[in-house]
């Protein structure tokens, strides 16, 4: 990915600071995401094209704020601000921010104020997703005001001679009417990009990579039955052959048909080893008592290591050399609410992230680690995966276990496993598979509530169905199925599992909440 031209996103905090990397990559233009925390020296040293200032929580004048070296300003590298950054713009070349009681949040009209390169084209009054308490009051001296709002005088300017601009509003969201094109406005009109990146083209560039970090070393792979795991594997399969291992860890936290799915698509589709290891007392036993989702996460992926190791020891004794190398199927989205993005808040640890144990033995190969969720089903398709596994529901890593709310134990496994078997079954009946982006089915193990069946009085578990809708996992909103389809599933979870009496409905978007309950 090193060969083709590259922005950088700077990360001063905000949990979108990928999604903005996404929309570049969108555009035909490679991005990556660095921290604020670079010196200049370290960012020239990266050659890029030009830089996106993201958003983030602080005030730019308050004291240690998360800043850059202005003189990244006069680099001669075109930069575009967002929000935050366009806010840190201003200030870092002489203009004005403060808090001027005019707070916009959420849908937000601006006014187009002069002809622009950023706004070539575009109605003068645009839709934008805001989200500020502070205001550019002043624009630097030399730079155009574009777009004004009503809490924002200066909603966004733009230097074409010096080739900075930014914008108060984050074009990077759905939301923000032409976003996109605001951004490639910025790209292409005055970085003077061309686009020249696809995930068509990396896939060949990925294994040359995993080649030259793995070279003659053997190699294990976890593989979980869900698309990030099987791509890796196969892009690693790709570059070093049978020199990789796949395991698949049965920890008893598995959905009904995965482990069938893993033995027969994955390698009838790829011709990989697979080493299958039954773990699920071991699992259950170290969840035993836990309620707290943090801790499940990382005992799960303090787990997976250990039989992983266990497995490497077997492997070793038949190779007569040692495994070194760990494969995963680590997305950048898993890296963002792991915490592992500059100055950004711990969301949630992912077990093959932020729940690794601290004395593991293996060396990491991320091969996915810098791609998004839909890019990923880009490259199993170069690697022609079957559709099964591409298009398969995101799972997480640590499985069921996050979606009972309080303690993992066989019995409540049992009953969560059978309500999400009945919502996968209608929903791809429905014909719905490829419209939903996750459809969790969470039990609330820790809730009872009184209900009536058979004219009796129960005392059962209530299951939510949490459908969304989403391009990443970055945000989500939740999915407007059919009023039949979701009657079908209550119906059937309520007459055929019968420990559950209610079902219900989560439609709380992401933000604020995340997709998955815990």
């Amino acid at each position: 990915m090193s060969t083709h031209d590259l922005v950088l996103v700077v990360d001063f905090g905000a949990q979108y600071a990928q999604l903005i990397a996404r929309r570049v990559r969108e555009a035909g233009v490679y991005s990556e995401v660095i921290s604020h925390k670079l010196k200049l020296s370290e960012i020239l040293k990266l050659n890029p094209k030009a830089i996106i200032l993201s958003g983030g929580p602080a005030s730019v004048y308050a004291d240690n704020a998360p800043s850059i070296d202005k003189e990244v300003f006069n680099s001669g590298i075109p930069v575009f601000g967002i929000c935050y950054g366009f806010q840190l713009m201003a200030q870092s070349l002489g203009g004005s921010v403060s808090k001027t009681g005019e707070s916009e949040y959420g849908s937000t009209t601006v006014n187009v104020e002069v002809k622009s390169k950023i706004f070539n084209g575009l109605k003068p009054h645009q839709e934008v997703w805001m989200s500020h308490g502070d205001a550019v009051t002043k624009a630097p001296q030399d730079f155009i005001v574009t777009a004004t709002s009503s809490g924002a005088p200066i909603a966004a300017f733009e230097s074409t001679y010096l080739a900075l601009a930014g914008v108060q509003f984050h074009p990077e969201v759905l939301h923000t009417q032409n976003g996109q094109t605001v951004l490639e406005h910025f790209l292409f009109d005055i970085a003077k990009l061309k686009p020249s990146w696809s995930t068509g083209n990396i896939t060949e560039e990925l294994i040359t990579t995993i080649k030259d970090q793995i070279g003659e070393g053997l190699a294990i792979c976890g593989l979980s039955g869900g698309v990030d795991s099987a791509v890796a594997a196969a892009l690693v399969h790709k570059a070093i052959g049978n020199n990789l291992t796949c395991v698949f860890v049965d920890h008893g936290l598995l959905r009904q048909g995965e482990k069938e799915q893993v033995e027969n698509d994955f390698v009838n589709a790829t011709g990989a080893k697979l080493v299958i290891k039954d773990a699920k007392q071991r699992f259950l036993d170290a969840l035993k008592d836990e309620k707290d989702p943090e801790t499940k996460r990382k005992i799960i992926g303090r787990e997976f290591i250990r039989v992983f190791e266990e497995a490497a020891d077997e492997i070793v004794k038949s190779a007569q050399k040692p495994v070194d190398y760990l494969v995963q199927g680590t997305l950048y989205p898993d890296v963002v609410e792991s915490g592992e993005g500059s100055a950004t808040a711990t969301i949630k640890s992912h077990h093959n992230v932020g729940g690794l144990p601290d004395d593991l033995t293996f060396k990491l190969v991320e091969p996915l680690r810098k791609l998004f969720k839909d890019e990923v089903r880009k490259v199993g398709k170069e690697l022609n995966l079957p559709d099964a596994i591409i298009n398969r529901h995101p799972f997480p890593g640590p499985g069921l276990a996050i979606r009972v709310v309080g303690e993992v134990n066989q019995d409540n496994l049992e009953i969560l496993r059978s309500a999400d078997a009945i919502a996968r079954e209608e929903l791809t009946k429905a014909g719905l598979d490829e419209l939903v982006w996750q459809f969790p089915v969470v039990l609330l193990a820790d809730v009872r509530s009184v209900g009536v069946q058979g004219d009796g009085r129960t005392y059962g578990h209530p299951i939510v169905l949490r459908p969304v809708s989403s391009e990443d996992a970055m945000t989500a909103d939740w999915s407007r199925l059919d009023h039949e389809l979701l009657a079908r599933i209550s119906n059937r979870i309520t007459n055929e599992v019968k420990e559950v009496n209610r079902v219900v409905l989560d439609i709380t978007s992401k933000p604020p909440g995340t997709i998955e309950w815990e």
